[in-house]
């Protein structure tokens, strides 16, 4: 808007209409600039109403009256007042910025706690993702645990993002941190993790003021594993991708024999109790858990990116380096914007325990 007042000052005085006198328009643009930008913007907005006095000066043979003087003194005068102010608004705004990034960065480590390299039969790495650069933290989860029944992992998604995500996410994690260690049975885990979610989304204000009238539609996508001694994996799968294991440069998806739907939307599990399923996974396997934002990551073309494939074009690797190869192909592929938070979990069987 600055701008375009300048140049309608420059119309003004290039028009018949010039005995219409702006200087005082043009001295008042650069505080108005001030109030949606930055010095530089600022000041190129004064740089422009002061082009636009001298032409108008020159032109008109204004030169040598006191009203042009003062004019110019009194552009120079806010010109300097208003870069210093907008210069100074921009430094508390950004400090102000600053901490609150990184506040949700504590916030995010405590929720998504580091993955140890080593537990048990496997090494493991993890990676989080944020869409956006600003501090809203999204609801996004994963754990590793290393019980006695073998070593127990979750990967989630919770619908949404910002501070209701992250209470539902938290509630659910609690949960599987409890029963991981207590309860012998997938199933058992996975549904204590359902009955935290349906207590934090039952108390008032868990969920966004916007979503108070749909609470019907507050679910997470999980899916519980574990690795135990013996060669397989187990799974469990609440209506999330399901995981990938990399076994001699092939990728084959873990997908579930009977799909269910997500935690907190139980009133749609129908037909015989639900029970884990068993894969082989042996020494040299990989499995990728990982949440939707990583698959529908789009190109500039729109096409979603093919994780199997990014999987079998890595080199053989550690966990953390095969996950950081995965990012790079991830990044490139959305060229450098992702448009959900990602989080990819991966886990080695090794022939070693510790």
């Amino acid at each position: 808007m600055p701008f375009v007042i300048v140049l309608l000052g420059l119309g003004i005085e290039l028009s018949p209409a010039h005995v219409l006198y702006t200087g005082p328009l043009l001295t008042a643009m650069p505080a108005l600039a001030s109030l949606t930008m930055g010095p530089k913007g600022t000041l190129s907005v004064a740089a422009g109403a002061l082009g636009v006095s001298l032409i108008t000066a020159t032109l008109h043979q204004a030169w040598g009256g006191q009203q042009i003087y003062s004019n110019l003194l009194g552009l120079l005068v806010v010109s300097v007042a208003s870069v210093t102010t907008s210069n100074a608004v921009r430094t508390r705004r950004q400090g102000e910025l600053d901490q609150v990034r990184r506040v949700a960065v504590a916030a995010q480590q405590v929720l998504l706690r580091p993955v140890p390299a080593r537990l048990g039969p496997v090494r493991a790495a993890s990676l989080y993702l944020a869409a956006e650069s600003e501090a809203e933290i999204g609801g996004d989860l994963y754990e590793v645990v290393h019980t006695r029944y073998g070593v127990r992992m979750i990967m989630g998604d919770v619908r949404g993002k910002g501070l209701p995500a992250v209470r539902l996410a938290a509630a659910v994690l609690g949960a599987f941190r409890e029963a991981v260690h207590y309860e012998d049975d997938l199933v058992e885990v996975m549904d204590h993790c359902a009955a935290a979610l349906r207590r934090e989304c039952a108390v008032p204000g868990a969920v966004g003021r916007a979503e108070e009238e749909n609470r019907a539609e507050d679910f997470v996508t999980a899916l519980v594993a574990e690795v135990p001694d013996e060669p397989v994996v187990q799974v469990v799968n609440r209506g999330h991708p399901p995981p990938l294991l990399l076994r001699g440069g092939k990728v084959q998806a873990l997908t579930p024999s009977t799909p269910l739907p997500p935690l907190g939307l139980e009133d749609f599990i129908i037909g015989p109790p639900v029970k884990a399923e068993s894969y082989p996974f042996p020494p040299g396997d990989r499995l990728l858990l990982h949440t939707d934002g990583v698959i529908e990551a789009r190109d500039r073309h729109n096409a979603f990116f093919d994780l199997p494939r990014a999987m079998e074009a890595v080199d053989t690797c550690t966990p953390p380096e095969f996950l950081n190869q995965l990012h790079q192909a991830l990044i490139r592929h959305a060229q450098g914007r992702l448009a959900d938070d990602a989080a990819m979990l991966l886990v080695d069987r090794s022939d070693e325990t510790i």
